[in-house]
C-alpha cells in the first residue's frame, strides 16, 4: 500500500513537474526541427513533386495548428498577469513575422534594388525611374495600361450593373447569373488559351481554324491577324478577355446591392411618375454608390496587376506590353534587376492610393 502511494506520488510529480517541463521544451524543439526539415525538403529541386505537395499541405494545415497549440500551452504555464499580456502576441505574432519576412522586407529590398544598376552594386540613383518615363517602349507600356484601366474598369462595372438590374427581373435569374458568372471559374491562363483559338490566324490559302477569322472569311473578307495588326487597337482584343472574366464577378456583387434597395423607395419613385431609366440613375445608382466604388477600385487593382493574359497571348509583342509583364521580362529575360525593381515600385505606388480608397469606402459602409 505504501509502495503504491509512493509510486503514485512519484508519477504525479513527474507529470506535473520535471516531465511536464521537459515536454514543454522538447516538443517545440521537435516542431521547429520538423518545420526546418520540411522547408529544406520543399526547396530541393530533386525531390518528388507529389511528396513536396503532400509535405506542404501537412505543414500548411497541421503545422499552423501545432504551432498555435504549442505556444498557447507554453503561455498557459506563465503567471496569470503575464499570461494575459503575452497571449495576444501568440495569435498575431506568427502573422507579423510572416508579413515582415515576405512582404515588408521584400518591399524595402525592392526599393533599394531599384536604385542600383542591373544586378550590380553600382549606384544608379533615379536613373531606372527616369528610364520608365523616357524610354519609347516603356511609354507604350504605360499607354497600354491606361487602355486596360479605362476599358476594363468602365465596361466591366457598367455592364455588370446593367446585367444585375435586368437579370433581377426575369424568371430564370439563377440560371442567367450562373451562365454569366461561369467565366470566373476559369483561370486567366485557361481563358487566354480559349480566346487564342478564337483569334487564331492562318494565311489566306489555308483553312481558318480561328472562330473569328472563320466568320470573317465566310463573309468574303481576307483573314485578319487580330493580335498582330491594327496597332494599338490590338490591345482591345486582349482587354475583351478580362472583361469577359470579370463581368460575372461585378454582376454578382452589384446584384446583391441592387436587391438591398428598399422596395418602398422604388415604389415611391414610380408613384411620382419617374420612368424606369430615371429610377435607375436617380434612385438605384445613388443608393448603391458605395458598392459601385468598392467594386470599381477592386477591378482597378486587378487590372494594374494583369500579367497572365498578355503573357499567354502575345508575351508583350506587337505593342501589347503591360507593366507587370514588362517587369517579368526585365527580371527574367534581360536580368536587369534594377529596372525590374523600379517597375515593381511604380506598380506598388499606383496600387496604394486605390487600396486606401477601397479601405476607407469599406469603413464608411461598415463592411
Amino acid at each position: 500500500m505504501v509502495q503504491r502511494t509512493l509510486s503514485r506520488r512519484l508519477t504525479d510529480y513527474l507529470l506535473t513537474g520535471p516531465l511536464r517541463i521537459a515536454v514543454s521544451f522538447i516538443v517545440p524543439v521537435l516542431a521547429f526541427l520538423g518545420l526546418r526539415w520540411s522547408f529544406i525538403y520543399m526547396r530541393d529541386a530533386d525531390a518528388n513533386k507529389f511528396l513536396v505537395g503532400a509535405v506542404a499541405l501537412i505543414v500548411g494545415v497541421f503545422g499552423v495548428w501545432a504551432l498555435f497549440l504549442i505556444t498557447d500551452s507554453l503561455v498557459s504555464r506563465l503567471p496569470e498577469q503575464l499570461r494575459e499580456r503575452i497571449r495576444p502576441f501568440v495569435f498575431v505574432g506568427p502573422a507579423i513575422v510572416v508579413l515582415t519576412a515576405y512582404l515588408v522586407y521584400p518591399t524595402f529590398n525592392t526599393i533599394w534594388t531599384s536604385l542600383h544598376v542591373g544586378r550590380t552594386d553600382t549606384w544608379a540613383g533615379l536613373n531606372n525611374y527616369a528610364y520608365i518615363f523616357t524610354d519609347p517602349s516603356m511609354l507604350i507600356t504605360l499607354r497600354n495600361n491606361i487602355f486596360w484601366l479605362v476599358g476594363v474598369t468602365s465596361v466591366t462595372v457598367s455592364l455588370g450593373l446593367v446585367i444585375a438590374v435586368m437579370v433581377d427581373r426575369i424568371r430564370l435569374e439563377s440560371l442567367a447569373k450562373s451562365v454569366i458568372f461561369l467565366p470566373m471559374a476559369i483561370s486567366a491562363v485557361g481563358a487566354s488559351v480559349i480566346w487564342k483559338f478564337i483569334y487564331n490566324f492562318k494565311p489566306v490559302s489555308a483553312p481558318q481554324n480561328g472562330l473569328l477569322n472563320a466568320i470573317w472569311v465566310s463573309l468574303g473578307n481576307d483573314p485578319v491577324g487580330w493580335l498582330v495588326e491594327n496597332k494599338p487597337w490590338n490591345n482591345f482584343f486582349l482587354i475583351i478577355i478580362l472583361i469577359w472574366l470579370l463581368t460575372g464577378f461585378a454582376m454578382v456583387v452589384l446584384s446583391a446591392a441592387v436587391k438591398g434597395v428598399p422596395a418602398e423607395l422604388l415604389e415611391a419613385a414610380r408613384i411620382d411618375g419617374a420612368s424606369e431609366i430615371r429610377i435607375f440613375f436617380g434612385v438605384i445608382i445613388p443608393y448603391i454608390q458605395g458598392t459601385i466604388i468598392t467594386i470599381t477600385t477592386t477591378i482597378v487593382i486587378m487590372v494594374l496587376k494583369v500579367f497572365d493574359i498578355v503573357f499567354v497571348m502575345t508575351n508583350g509583342q506587337f505593342d501589347t506590353q503591360v507593366i507587370a509583364n514588362r517587369m517579368f521580362t526585365e527580371m527574367f529575360t534581360f536580368r536587369d534587376f534594377g529596372r525590374a525593381s523600379a517597375i515593381a515600385v511604380l506598380l506598388l505606388v499606383a496600387v496604394i492610393p486605390v487600396m486606401i480608397s477601397n479601405i476607407r469606402n469599406l469603413q464608411k459602409a461598415k463592411i
